[in-house]
């Protein structure tokens, strides 16, 4: 597959161009966006929920539906929670902030870092995510109220202090008390709320995003989004969106990467998620090595996969713009980059624990993974 096909130059906007446009809006400005002027915005965060599968349960999300452009979508690569969050908040690129995949190879401490669950001291979110939030930069100016919303249990944790710094934090244990506490906050505040629906994506994970579960966590998100809508003010906008959409695959089609295997030859850590593995070489590695590292993949995968080196990956503008690329966020990528195409995930057959029974997967390059819905609400909504 050619690398220019998995490039994020698709036309659409990124996750990247969300809030900008917001701020814009609330300040009477226009953006790339075209949105109307407003006092206020609420960004609604669906985890896990990509355009196509909306399509595909329309009959189930008739809230999300109405009024829902074809062409009202965004894209999200890499098309994982730790990267489309930090992209949204920090209005740039992976490759920028830094957040680039569920796990990434840290080359000075010879540790594999799990940017979702793996912060402690020697891994600082305020160092580690490396741009500034736009809530940061409201909070300072001041003349906006930056607020996210989320689950208590999310309060402290690692990412939000690393993508959700300068916001105000507010505690919402069900998507309709997040519901309640965002129309609260654009009552008469000139608010930017960012608010966040992490169940749909839990269902998907543990259950798969065809079950039943998923249909009624989906069900329950757009009684809520009608709610919402419902409530807002009328000079309030409203844009819903993802941060990645999901496939479901079953455990007989993990791919078990031997040990011994020709395919991890001179590898010293196996990072990113199961469908976009990042594999990094040794110090002494060099680039002619990750290259037919790359070709022994291919050769091997077929059609299942496409490997491609990380210069190649950073030269055809998956971590953003290359001119941009931050030198630190670089050198957390693997030196070769394994890309699933079709419904398979990859692991070094060391790997064990819960994620080998997770069904539904994401994290690479696919049109089900990367193109979630922008769907505009409210004042935002197009006639």
């Amino acid at each position: 597959m050619s690398t220019m096909l998995m490039s994020p130059a698709t036309g659409r906007p990124t996750l990247a161009d969300v809030l900008p446009n917001c701020v814009a809006a609330m300040r009477g400005e226009v953006g790339m966006l075209g949105l109307a002027p407003v006092r206020a915005a609420v960004v609604m965060l669906v985890d896990g929920l990509g355009a196509g599968m909306l399509r595909s349960r329309a009959g189930h999300a008739r809230r999300f539906m109405h009024g829902w452009g074809r062409k009202h979508t965004a894209h999200s690569f890499p098309s994982t929670t730790v990267a489309g969050v930090t992209s949204l908040t920090t209005a740039t690129a992976a490759g920028v902030h830094g957040l680039c995949g569920y796990s990434l190879y840290d080359r000075p401490a010879g540790l594999v870092r799990n940017q979702l669950h793996g912060w402690g001291a020697d891994m600082d979110p305020y160092t580690w995510q490396l741009q500034p939030t736009v809530f940061e930069t409201l909070r300072d100016r001041g003349d906006l109220r930056p607020v996210a919303i989320g689950l208590s249990a999310y309060e402290a944790s690692g990412l939000t202090r690393a993508s959700l710094r300068g916001a105000e934090y507010i505690v919402g244990d069900t998507i309709a008390d997040r519901v309640d506490r965002a129309l609260d906050a654009v009552a008469s505040d000139r608010s930017l709320v960012y608010l966040y629906v992490a169940e749909l994506d839990q269902a998907g994970h543990k259950h798969g995003w065809e079950s039943d579960a998923w249909i009624e966590r989906l069900e329950e998100t757009d009684a809520a989004l009608a709610t919402l809508e419902a409530g807002l003010p009328d000079d309030v906008g409203l844009l819903v969106t993802a941060d990645h959409g999901m496939l479901d695959i079953p455990r007989e089609r993990q791919r078990d990467i031997p040990a011994d295997s020709e395919l991890l030859e001179g590898v010293v850590a196996v990072a990113g998620e199961p469908r976009l593995r990042h594999l990094s070489l040794g110090d002494d590695a060099t680039r002619a090595d990750a290259e037919r590292l790359a070709a022994r993949w291919n050769s091997a995968e077929g059609d299942r996969a496409t490997a491609i080196t990380r210069r190649d990956a950073l030269a055809a503008g998956w971590y953003g713009d290359p001119g941009h690329v931050h030198p630190a966020a670089a050198a957390r990528l693997g030196d070769v980059i394994v890309a699933a195409t079709r419904g398979v995930t990859y692991y070094a057959e060391w790997m064990q624990g819960g994620q080998r029974d997770v069904i539904g997967q994401h994290g690479s390059v696919s049109p089900e993974e990367t193109i979630v819905p922008l769907i505009r609400k409210g004042a935002f909504t197009i006639e």
